[in-house]
């Protein structure tokens, strides 16, 4: 009997989906390829259930008569092991990043005689809502929270971005590229106070208050469902910074990171060009402290950002530091650098490593931007944050158009190089 193939990547089964069994059945036996955590996450979905639920989920369905693990999101690994007469999927994959997929499919069903049955799509109000419940599910905070230390585990780095309002984080959600037959998006979002003070025109001093950078979570929150990293400078005074680590949770907030400096605070990439002072060891072990005490679930997690080779104090003052963080209670250390060879950035990692082999580390490649996610993997990262691009982006070309419209006296000459009012839209959902 001849094998008809289908993979189901979804934590809720409606009609759409029944659809495709009912087709795939009319081609054979019906073989449904449960695709698994490490790849969902990769394909922009996120589970809500385990995958063992889900291989139970699909076994329960009339009609389906073998459940199988699909490792991979092109189909190699399930091609090579069951060689499906038929792949049955909705033609949804025809258009758009996901048709790389389809045609890497292709070639390889046409090593022995396979074929792709494309089945229409089901779009109706009951499939849009379901679909709008699970993206719901995975914006409460309960499940958003927890996500950033689920990716650290089932991925070999996690890549996050900055945001800065409602519509960046969309650009963050949504964005999802075809490279080398592969798709790919970001898995986190960075709320940086430098482009959350910038986007309000105030100077990065934390001059911006935490209701202000609150309401600035709130309006990413409720259009997105990625976990977020919140950049928390240097948590304020610790009686401050406890309510803080609640407000954080209460929100959805995955992590907040915190530097050990004190006093105004003055950006990084300054260095030594103005006076920063870092706090002492002891300072920043007692607000980690008081912060891992303050939070109420396991989920939520305190980055501990060392200052010391931006500040030239060396790579052994770093190292004691982080070691004190991490015995501190800290659940991340970051570390920063100015320079544009990412050599001590690679030698910490490694040091660090050589005496702890769990506790994430944290970069921000903005100096020292040549090194690439697997370099940096190499080395024991797990959080590579891109954390100012969009901000950097976005600026030069408003800058432009202003400076062309106000040249011309019109706005023609600008027109060829705007995204149409009708594309941006398409980035937000209707309910």
């Amino acid at each position: 009997m001849k094998t008809a193939y289908t993979c189901f990547c979804t934590d809720v089964i409606h009609e759409g989906h029944l659809n495709i069994i009912a087709n795939a059945k009319k081609y054979g036996r019906v073989v449904v390829g449960c695709l698994s955590d490490k790849a969902l996450i990769r394909y922009n979905r996120f589970p809500t259930v385990s995958q063992e639920e889900r291989v139970r989920l699909y076994r329960s369905l009339e009609g389906v008569e073998e459940v199988v693990i699909q490792d991979d999101m092109l189909y190699d690994d399930v091609i090579t092991l069951i060689k499906p007469d038929y792949i049955v999927h909705g033609d949804n994959w025809k258009d758009g990043p996901e048709s790389a997929i389809r045609n890497h499919v292709e070639e390889l069903l046409k090593n022995y005689g396979g074929e792709i049955i494309d089945v229409p799509y089901t779009y109706n109000e009951k499939v849009k809502k379901i679909d709008m419940q699970l993206r719901e599910k995975l914006a409460m905070p309960e499940y958003r929270r927890k996500r950033l230390r689920d990716l650290i585990k089932m991925t070999p780095i996690v890549k996050a971005m900055e945001a800065h309002s409602g519509l960046t984080g969309l650009i963050v959600e949504k964005t999802v590229v075809e490279h080398e037959g592969k798709l790919d998006q970001f898995d986190a979002m960075w709320i940086s106070s430098l482009c959350d003070s910038t986007a309000k025109g105030k100077p990065d001093i934390e001059l911006v208050d935490m209701t202000s950078r609150f309401r600035t979570i709130d309006d990413i929150t409720e259009v997105t469902t990625k976990p977020i990293i919140f950049d928390g400078d240097t948590g304020g005074l610790t009686e401050h910074f406890v309510y803080t680590v609640r407000s954080l949770e209460k929100m959805g907030v995955s992590a907040v990171i915190i530097e050990d400096k004190k006093g105004l605070k003055k950006n990084s990439l300054f260095g030594t060009e103005v006076e920063q002072t870092q706090a002492t060891i002891e300072e920043m072990s007692a607000k980690i402290a008081a912060g891992k005490k303050a939070q109420l679930t396991d989920d939520f997690m305190i980055i501990a950002r060392i200052e010391s080779l931006i500040l030239e104090k060396g790579m052994e003052d770093a190292l004691e530091r982080a070691f004190a963080f991490v015995k501190a209670g800290a659940d991340g250390i970051m570390i920063h650098s100015r320079k544009k060879d990412p050599a001590e950035i690679c030698e910490f990692c490694d040091k660090f490593r050589a005496e702890d082999k769990k506790t994430p580390i944290v970069v921000v490649p903005s100096s020292f931007n040549t090194i690439t996610e697997e370099e940096l993997a190499s080395h024991g990262v797990n959080i590579v944050i891109y954390a100012n691009q969009l901000t950097r982006s976005a600026f030069p070309a408003m800058q432009k158009t202003a400076e062309d419209i106000l040249r011309y006296h019109r706005a023609k000459e600008v027109d060829d190089r705007l995204m149409s009012i009708k594309d941006i839209i398409t980035l937000i959902d209707e309910i």
